[in-house]
């Protein structure tokens, strides 16, 4: 199981290095959205209907919306991460109070929340330059990296025991400190400023771990472990971006009232 976790992790980095760096701008925009269209098939399965017509057409109605902020109306992209921000929130307040029934007619709601802010946020991201992108990406993989190592060590007091049993304070706050660390090497670096730079990449952070049991909790609302199996031995697609859902919007909305972007 190990070994087929590490395989598919290295083939899927050499993958998104491809997307990012190889192929056209365009391109990775298209395949960003098909991601998440078989991301969104793999939400469909949150719902109370197992019948494949009513998943894809959940699945379809999904890709549209992501259609039209892509071609349509993409003016309206940063109203979509604000609302996507707005959600998060109540996404926190709802991880607090869980376990809770979630009516199917939510579950279709909020699906939408999670996936389409997400696109928007990710084409935004390569628009303003691959480098936000993997900022973002390494924000997140850092708070995974280190909320892991430190929950293995330390872990004692459960953070969220009724979604994701696995997870502790002493994790999240050890994920924190990575990616306090990050932040300001990244300060020194680029020159930025640290006092406005380590918050943001904290908050972004935070918020990511919100995204994460989120997901978790739609899972386990319906008793799966993995939303899919796209990727052997990681699950499926929103098991790879459930803590990216949530942290892009923020980011993406950040570097511009921060004026961070360049």
């Amino acid at each position: 199981m190990l070994k087929t976790r590490i395989i598919t992790a290295v083939a899927s980095l050499v993958l998104i290095g491809i997307v990012l760096f190889v192929l056209p701008p365009l391109y990775a925009e298209w395949i960003i959205g098909a991601l998440l269209i078989a991301g969104a098939w793999e939400w469909s399965g949150f719902l109370d209907s197992s019948e494949s017509g009513i998943r894809l057409i959940y699945t379809a109605v999904v890709a549209a919306a992501l259609g039209l902020i892509y071609f349509v109306f993409p003016e309206k992209t940063s109203l979509v991460l604000q609302v996507a921000c707005v959600w998060w929130f109540i996404a926190f307040l709802w991880n607090l109070r869980f376990p809770t029934p979630i009516p199917a007619a939510l579950r279709w709601i909020c699906g939408f929340l999670v996936i389409v802010p997400l696109y928007a946020a990710l084409v935004l991201l390569l628009r303003l330059g691959v480098e936000y992108l993997i900022f973002t990406l390494l924000i997140v993989w850092a708070a995974d990296a280190g909320a892991y190592f430190a929950g293995k060590k330390f872990g004692r007091v459960k953070l969220a025991p009724a979604i994701s049993p696995g997870k502790t304070w002493e994790g999240v706050v050890g994920g924190l400190l990575l990616v306090a660390v990050l932040a300001a090497a990244t300060a020194v670096w680029q020159d930025l400023s640290i006092g406005v730079l380590l918050p943001f990449c904290l908050a972004v952070a935070a918020i990511s771990i919100v995204g994460d049991l989120t997901v978790s909790m739609f899972k386990r609302t319906v008793g799966v472990k993995d939303s899919g199996s796209l990727f052997p031995g990681h699950g499926g697609v929103l098991d790879r971006v459930d803590s990216v859902a949530a942290a892009a919007p923020l980011f993406a909305l950040g570097v511009g009232w921060l004026g961070l972007a360049q």
